[in-house]
């Protein structure tokens, strides 16, 4: 069994701390460990670091293979631009089967939080498990506490019994992004699934599905294969990745394939996407403030609010519901609950040409 970790993008959401040199994966926003680390050490006891890929790109290339030393150097995939989760997924996949014919393949986002470990490595094992002997495309569907509008859904179809201990079921449909209307009646009807994001399938599966139904981008696939281990290996990758289309797994595959199955899991999961994220998933005093990445901070007739500050003091006094990052170089003031804007105030500094700050 392989693993493949996808490391791209930019999280722009959780600046200052995250930057283009430095993103959110690569940070220690939830403990003493990057967050990258984590899901490494997360998925360590089932899949050993030789058989564990990371796809990323060039710029963040060097830093993960300080954080992953135990990672080999060639499993540091690097691309050459970012062509979403199909192209990443489809090039990880050729690299396992050139390696090891058609193993199965667990892949999973950089930037998730665990809180469970044990029963997230229970459920990928019997994922694993019902991957390899239905050849089946499997994902994770995470049963949902509240009405998100963040995150797709899955709806649950009939069963498939049961894998090590596991429900198994078909997924009857894919949904995008709900507004608040449709998330609640998805929470009210139990049978709806957060799309956690998490794919376990053969090598061999998930380039027949791309075949089917992304032609190109399989047959830029084959063409990359083909010069695996050649000296026109680095020249065919560039000049092939740069002409494939951006497209998700979701979209491109997940949506249309017929043999999609999920396994509905409780793990205690958080995608980690915003600083609003970060205080609910936090330890809060009494009043539900949360002080995290070692930040020293004094809340006087403060509720409900978050400090990230690993270097300065930071005081709140008479403030409720209130997110303060502060780094060497910028200071983030938002309203709990609107952190998801922050990556407006990356597009402003971005268009001023502010460069330094990004």
């Amino acid at each position: 069994m392989h693993a493949v970790i996808m490391a791209g993008g930019r999280g722009t959401r959780f600046w200052p701390r995250s930057r283009e040199k430095k993103p959110k994966h690569l940070l220690d926003i939830l403990s003493d460990r990057t967050i990258i680390q984590e899901t490494v050490d997360r998925i360590r006891p089932l899949i050993r670091p030789k058989n564990i890929l990371i796809v990323t790109g060039r710029r963040h290339a060097g830093e993960l293979k300080k954080q992953l030393p135990e990672i080999p150097a060639e499993n540091i995939l690097i691309e050459p631009v970012g062509r979403n989760t199909a192209a990443c997924i489809g090039l990880a996949a050729v690299h396992i089967r050139k390696k090891a014919k058609d193993d199965v393949m667990v892949v999973l986002p950089s930037d998730h939080g665990i809180a469970d470990p044990a029963e997230y490595r229970s459920v990928i094992a019997a994922a694993a498990s019902a991957a390899e002997k239905k050849s089946a495309l499997v994902t994770v569907g995470l049963k949902p506490t509240s009405p998100h509008t963040g995150f797709g859904y899955m709806e649950g179809g009939a069963s498939a019994g049961q894998v090590s201990g596991k429900k198994l079921l078909r997924v009857k449909a894919f949904r995008e992004k709900p507004d608040r209307k449709q998330a609640e009646a998805f929470l009210k009807s139990g049978n709806f699934y957060w799309n956690s994001g998490m794919f376990i399938w053969k090598a061999s599966t998930i380039l027949a599905e791309i075949r089917q139904f992304l032609p190109d981008l399989h047959a830029g696939l084959t063409t990359i294969e083909a010069a695996m281990g050649k000296a026109s290996e680095a020249k065919t990758l560039a000049a092939v990745y740069r002409r494939l289309a951006s497209v998700s797994i979701d979209y491109g595959v997940m949506e249309k394939a017929k043999d999609v199955f999920m396994i509905p899991a409780d793990f205690g999961w958080s995608d980690v996407g915003s600083w609003d994220t970060l205080w609910e998933i936090s330890a809060k005093d009494e009043k539900g403030n949360a002080a995290t990445g070692g930040s020293f901070a004094l809340f006087e007739e403060v509720q409900n609010s978050l400090v990230h500050s690993p270097k300065k003091l930071v005081a709140l006094v008479g403030v409720q519901d209130i997110i303060v990052v502060e780094t060497k170089d910028a200071l983030l003031v938002c309203r709990r609950g609107k952190s998801q804007d922050v990556k407006k105030i990356v597009d402003i500094l971005e268009a001023r040409g502010k460069t330094q700050l990004l």
